[in-house]
């Protein structure tokens, strides 16, 4: 990455509401953790987004202080999902969902700068959560991407419409089913909520 994350952002984070967009992702370095089940059930699921967020902003705060690096904001949280049986995505079974989750990284950071962090995070995070989770690149390359605006729930038809668009362009799915949260379901009413929607392809 060789703009800043804000630059970043607005270059490859801003897909059409109405038309979905084929683009190339450039690699970038993430903290992630895997997990398993239903995120609105499993508690795991908000241990692991709460760890991601706790280590990534004490990650900034450490950089900004030592003064070495430029000040950023914080990407936002992103998942991964996929199963052993796809269909449990049309029958909304998610108690057999699999996910990574993940926060992307400036490429300045580095591992020792994430080791460092740790070792600040475990006021709040447990030493069982952080050794779950790695730091590595992700490399998606070609995807095709829609903006989804409104709750989870109602994605279903926006990622048809998105497969349907990757098919008549001429492209095969592959890869995991990639989601990009710019709204915080905490704050913003469902409806008003902004996800991507991303999914790698190929001829």
């Amino acid at each position: 990455m060789n703009t800043t994350p804000e630059e970043f952002l607005k270059q490859y984070y801003t897909p059409s509401v109405k038309q979905p967009q084929i683009i190339t992702i450039p690699a970038l370095n993430f903290l992630m953790i895997d997990g398993h089940g239903d995120p609105n059930t499993t508690p795991d699921y908000s241990t692991v987004v709460s760890a991601l967020y706790t280590l990534s902003y004490t990650l900034k705060f450490d950089l900004k202080k030592r003064g070495e690096t430029p000040d950023y904001k914080v990407f936002p949280l992103q998942g991964l999902w996929w199963s052993s049986n796809m269909d449990d995505f049309v029958t909304g079974t998610k108690s057999n969902w699999d996910w990574t989750m993940m926060i992307a990284q400036p490429d300045w950071v580095t591992a020792e700068d994430i080791d460092r962090a740790k070792i600040k995070a475990l006021a709040k995070v447990t030493q069982a959560v952080l050794d779950r989770m790695r730091f590595e690149p992700c490399d998606e390359g070609l995807v095709v991407q829609l903006m989804h605006i409104g709750p989870y729930s109602a994605e279903g038809p926006n990622i048809a419409r998105l497969h349907q668009f990757a098919f008549d362009q001429g492209y095969k799915l592959t890869g995991k089913h990639h989601e990009i949260y710019l709204g915080d379901p905490n704050k913003a009413a469902p409806d008003k909520l902004k996800t991507i929607i991303r999914q790698p392809v190929s001829k």
